[in-house]
């Protein structure tokens, strides 16, 4: 147990960040597939996207605020411009998540739910170099 303590504390912030990452993609999933199981045809286009927009606004909002208190501790005084900061890193991902989802469901024809989840993983990673690097750098 304590060895397992030991490498937390060396790995916190990817550890917490794997999980809130987690808890991030269970929320976009959650919400992606509430829409397009009740309102949303994923077989038109447009309404494939809006599924994913939704989602995305979703998912956003709560990984800032798991991210800022729990992965990244953010101390900023200025709250405003790091979340702009955030949501603006969050727009380039949700480009590459929508370009993704296009080129894999609509040009390639692959299910939109395995797609869904290829593309979170991508997205996922992207996020976190984006955050660490640019959103919450100390």
């Amino acid at each position: 147990m304590k060895h397992l303590m030991e490498l937390y504390k060396k790995y916190r912030e990817i550890v917490n960040y794997l999980i809130v990452g987690g808890l991030t993609t269970v929320v976009s999933l959650a919400v992606y597939y509430g829409c397009v199981l009740t309102v949303f045809d994923p077989k038109n286009p447009i309404q494939l996207q809006a599924a994913n927009v939704i989602s995305w606004i979703a998912a956003v909002t709560f990984a800032y605020y798991t991210n800022r208190k729990y992965v990244f501790e953010s101390k900023t005084e200025n709250k405003l411009q790091e979340a702009a900061k955030f949501y603006g890193s969050r727009i380039t991902t949700l480009l590459m998540d929508m370009a993704c989802m296009f080129l894999l469901v609509t040009a390639l024809g692959i299910s939109d739910k395995i797609a869904k989840l290829i593309v979170q993983v991508i997205v996922t990673v992207a996020n976190y170099v984006l955050s660490k690097f640019i959103v919450f750098r100390k």
